[in-house]
């Protein structure tokens, strides 16, 4: 506002055109609404479960304190609250108040137990014992929890940039939630549930409904167990036979409500003409309704960081919220301005920078050929364009702007050089200083700076004038016509290599169909192509980068899988009880699966993030039940029976089911409005965990107590022939 009334005539004041900060602010404040929106939700599952508002309470308690912990933790690494901190908070919010809700529920039914036999008990006791009682399978389940994300922080490059942030703050919050669990859950309890018990009138109708019914069905599923586990064993292998089939893509497309819309005309096209064109592509723009407001340059200085001569024009387009899906804008952009002389390319500004980052072109795909003749290259360039033009999907087609310029040649006569007394560099140092021109001083007006560069005028820099420029020689001035042939020709505008082999790209996009699947006809159709000897195509770009984080990441879950293996044996010491509860894994999968085919979302790398923070969480089901079963045998008289499993998996039911759901449904608000900002890259890790989790639940129900029952006799007696008098 301030330099509007200073500004001269005919200049109108300035409009931002592109701000990266709108999509950070954008992005972070769409986090935040959805925090609040998860807490909510959690507030009202544990209400629906515990039926009253102290529990719900002292289990709340643990996500400001938590979160609180986290920020705190940011500060000290020197971490800022940005998209994927936030994320990492949005992911673990349901699982910040599981620790605490074990914790209370135990507390309240060991207290309701008291209460009922009508004796005097002593309310710090029972708090104390019956929090110890599940202390160990929240820690050991916790510290599972976190030590799967371990293995992540080795990711390299763009990944590791976005998802080792996400990785400390949702460990982070996790071991916060669980040291409020441990120190500050039980005091609450014993300050706020003793009241509580005393006119308490059991378990609410939701939970006793559940029971009953939980319990036909169980002890049916006991009766034949065999038949549940080879069903659940059917689905886990059609799951894991149908991940190939997914299509892939390295990140989900971001939401940055703009567009960078790039036209490239052949190099040596005059400022005139590109503005010409670029006045032409701004007017069929104009009629697109989601245009906000446009901005165009022509050109880029020698100086910038991606310096472009004057045939190359961007336009940054703002888009209006709402309207119609990117892709179909996309595609009337296209249609838009198909009949103009340039070559088109689309997309947004953070992610034309992560694709040049990648591959070092402004697209998802990059073809390079390499070779030594750039004749060779410009003429297998284009063949090789028209073939891939037949492959449906692939848009913004390209060739690299390796053309022909008018250029004048002056090659030195180094016998004559010699004759007359100068050496070829001298020669060659003198003509550049001419033509080039030399910085020799700066000139001041008031603020402003000019370099002054002394060189020849245009009349002297032509092919006559250089024929006749007078270069000094110890024996006088001699005309450069008698010390070097000057001739007009052709070359290359640019010769680029990589690897100091000569190269040349075509660049393309992916429209209205799956990356991998364009990649896989791409490749198809580049392995058939004839290159002359010596002359080879390498493919690059966005799923180059999924296919090696992929590969990647599939070895860190192995790790990661390892890790848990090995906490559960040093706990159990039974390679088979360690397993039970890893059972809890694939069946996580068959939700997952199903869940990233019904969303529509393709295999990334967050979709993969999002699988191996599953795995830990999917632990916590198994490990509360089982350990339930042995503290049963250990401390309270039962054997080893289907009534003793029974009431185990009753008595876990609760805790079991409200742990699961408020994981899976404070993941809600992730799951809609996919593509605003902030949630793009979150969706899919969001569809992934709660897929897992309604899945590994529901499964879990029953086929863990059947497991148990077939495989879980002889290392449970043997555990327990150990002695001890610690829960387990």
């Amino acid at each position: 506002d301030g330099l509007k009334g200073s500004l001269p005539q005919g200049i109108t004041a300035p409009q931002v055109i592109f701000r990266q900060a709108d999509f950070i602010e954008a992005s972070i404040g769409n986090l935040q609404v959805k925090l609040l929106f998860a807490a909510c939700l959690i507030a009202g599952i544990l209400f629906f479960f515990l039926g009253n508002f102290r529990t719900m309470v002292i289990s709340l308690t643990a996500i400001p304190l938590s979160i609180l912990t986290a920020i705190l933790v940011f500060q000290w690494l020197g971490l800022s609250i940005n998209t994927m901190t936030l994320g990492g908070l949005a992911i673990a919010i349901g699982e910040l108040v599981d620790d605490a809700v074990v914790d209370v529920e135990n507390i309240l039914r060991r207290l309701r137990e008291k209460a009922a036999r009508g004796e005097p008990y002593s309310v710090f006791r029972t708090v104390v014992a019956a929090s110890l009682e599940v202390r160990t399978a929240i820690v050991y389940a916790t510290l599972i929890i976190a030590l799967v994300f371990v293995p992540l922080f080795a990711l390299p490059g763009i990944e590791g940039r976005l998802f080792v942030p996400l990785g400390i703050a949702y460990i982070v919050s996790i071991l916060a939630s669980l040291v409020v669990s441990v120190l500050l859950t039980p005091v609450l309890c014993s300050y706020l549930l003793p009241a509580l018990v005393s006119h308490d009138h059991g378990e609410t109708r939701l939970v006793r409904w559940l029971k009953a019914r939980y319990r036909t069905v169980l002890e049916r599923v006991l009766a034949a167990p065999r038949l549940p586990i080879a069903l659940a064993g059917i689905a886990v292998v059609l799951a894991i036979a149908a991940v190939p089939f997914f299509p892939t893509t390295f990140l989900p497309p971001f939401n940055e409500g703009s567009i960078t819309l790039g036209l490239r005309l052949n190099p040596g096209a005059t400022l005139s003409e590109s503005v010409r064109i670029a006045e032409s592509a701004e007017a069929a723009l104009r009629g697109l309704p989601e245009i906000d407001h446009l901005g165009r340059r022509t050109g880029r200085a020698e100086l910038d960081e991606h310096a472009e001569g004057v045939h190359v024009t961007e336009f940054e387009i703002q888009l209006k919220p709402g309207g119609r899906a990117k892709e179909a804008v996309y595609a009337d952009i296209r249609q838009r301005l198909k009949n103009l002389p340039a070559s088109i390319s689309l997309g947004q500004p953070i992610a034309h920078r992560l694709d040049h980052m990648l591959s070092g072109v402004r697209a998802q795909i990059a073809i390079k050929l390499f070779g030594e003749d750039l004749d060779t290259l410009r003429a297998q360039a284009g063949l090789l364009r028209e073939r891939l033009a037949k492959i449906p999907g692939l848009a913004d087609l390209d060739i690299e702007k390796q053309v022909l310029a008018p250029q004048i040649k002056v090659r030195v006569d180094f016998d004559a050089a010699a004759r007359y007394g100068i050496s070829t560099a001298q020669l060659t140092r003198t003509l550049q200083t001419l033509v080039d021109g030399e910085k020799v001083t700066q000139i001041v007006e008031g603020n402003r700076r000019f370099d002054l560069v002394v060189r020849l005028p245009e009349s002297a820099r032509s092919l006559e004038g250089l024929k006749n420029l007078l270069v000094e020689t110890p024996g006088g001035r001699v005309p450069l016509s008698k010390l070097a042939s000057i001739e007009d020709a052709d070359g290359p505008n640019q010769i680029t290599r990589d690897d100091g082999r000569r190269r040349i790209v075509i660049s393309a996009n992916a429209q209205e169909r799956a990356l991998s699947e364009v990649v896989a006809d791409l490749r198809a159709a580049v392995a058939d192509f004839p290159l002359p000897e010596g002359y080879f195509i390498t493919l690059g770009g966005q799923f180059q980068a999924q296919e090696e984080a992929a590969r990647l990441i599939s070895l860190l879950a192995l790790g990661s899988v390892a890790l848990i293996f090995m906490v559960l044996y040093s706990r159990y010491r039974s390679a088979l009880l360690a397993g039970l509860i890893m059972a809890n894994v694939p069946l996580a999968l068959v939700g997952s699966v199903l869940g990233l085919w019904l969303s529509g979302q393709p295999l990334s790398v967050a979709a993969l993030i999002g699988f191996i923070t599953l795995a830990g969480i999917a632990t916590r089901n198994g490990i509360l039940k089982i350990s339930h079963y042995l503290n049963l045998m250990r401390f309270e008289g039962e054997s080893f029976s289907p009534a003793m499993i029974v009431r185990g998996s009753l008595e876990r039911l609760t805790p079991v089911l409200m742990t699961a759901l408020v994981a899976a449904f404070a993941l809600v608000p992730l799951l809609f409005e996919a593509e605003q900002p902030g949630t793009e890259i979150l969706h899919p890790v969001a569809v992934v965990i709660f897929g897992g989790l309604i899945s590994s639940t529901l499964l879990d129900t029953f086929v863990t107590p059947a497991l148990f029952w077939l495989y879980g006799r002889k290392p449970a007696e043997r555990l327990l022939a150990e002695g001890g008098d610690e829960a387990l």
